[in-house]
């Protein structure tokens, strides 16, 4: 082969590699951009969980005479978590529906860039919704709950 080359094109070296070689060389770059995206996201969702939960905490301090007066009232802790879990769900799946779209057209744009690629499905941002629903729930229902086992007594008691 060496030979045909350099009779036929003298300004060009011979280079040889084994496909599995050469494949890595190609998907060197995207296991480095996948490491960055997945150290990025971890601390993306922890920081967003650590607002969520400081919100929920002032959320919840706001409203400790309301909770009391409902507690009194015969108001169950599922109502009441449910009751300040509504608001920041609500909040999710806003940021859910502006950030999808803006997903969907990086994600196409990027998988342009592969010879053999595979289609986007909508199941994804279903699924990843749903994942960040969770998350979210998971953050604001601990402190939804202490606040609804808080004794109503002395909440009221500062009136």
């Amino acid at each position: 082969m060496k030979e045909v080359l350099a009779k036929v094109d003298i300004d060009h070296a011979f280079e040889y590699h084994f496909i599995d070689e050469q494949l890595a060389i190609f998907y060197t770059e995207d296991m480095r951009r996948q490491k960055m995206l997945i150290w990025s996201a971890m601390a993306a969702i922890f920081i967003a969980c650590m607002g969520l939960f400081g919100l929920a905490t002032y959320a919840a301090e706001q409203r400790v005479k309301e909770i009391g007066i409902r507690k009194v009232l015969g108001a169950s802790v599922p109502n009441i978590t449910t009751l300040l879990s509504k608001d920041f769900i609500k909040l999710v799946i806003v940021a859910i529906v502006v950030a999808s779209p803006v997903a969907y057209w990086l994600m196409n744009r990027w998988l342009q860039e592969f010879a053999y690629r595979t289609n986007v499905h909508w199941w994804v941002f279903v699924l990843a919704g749903l994942i960040a629903i969770s998350i979210a729930l998971i953050t604001v229902s601990s402190q939804a709950i202490k606040a609804a086992l808080a004794n109503p007594v002395k909440s009221l008691r500062t009136e």
